[in-house]
Order: C-alpha cells, then sequence, then structure tokens
C-alpha cells in the first residue's frame, strides 16, 4: 500500500476532522443508550438487540478512524 506522507496543516486538518467525527459518534452513543434504558425500562424488550448491534456499529467505525489516525505517522 502507498504511503502518503501529508504536510503539517493537512494532517492537523485530517485529526480535527477525526476528532469531530469520533465526538459525533459517541454522542450519538449516549443518545442510542439513553433513548433504550428508557425503552427497556418501559417494558420494550424488542429494541435490545438492534441498539446493541447499533452501538457495535459505533464501536466499529470509532475503531475504523482510530486505525486510520495512528496510519497517519
Amino acid at each position: 500500500m502507498k504511503r502518503t506522507n501529508f504536510a503539517r496543516s493537512q494532517r492537523r486538518t485530517i485529526v480535527l476532522g477525526i476528532l469531530s467525527l469520533v465526538l459525533i459518534i459517541v454522542i450519538l452513543q449516549l443518545w442510542l443508550l439513553t433513548a433504550t434504558m428508557e425503552a427497556y425500562l418501559g417494558g420494550e424488550r424488542s429494541i435490545l438487540v438492534p441498539a446493541a448491534l447499533a452501538s457495535a456499529g459505533c464501536f466499529g467505525l470509532v475503531l475504523g478512524l482510530l486505525r486510520y489516525f495512528r496510519a497517519l505517522d
């Protein structure tokens, strides 16, 4: 795989973009947890598996972004 060397300003922009996406995904996961707990405590059990899969997907996205972040060096 061909490595691309980024200038310092480009690298900073990429890092800020990655951190912004991670922050948005974490906020989404917190909202998902709150909505899931509210539904669960309200007696809705069918929401647990889809919520767990969505949360796992968010976790995978964050891991992928952090892997790309580490590859910048």
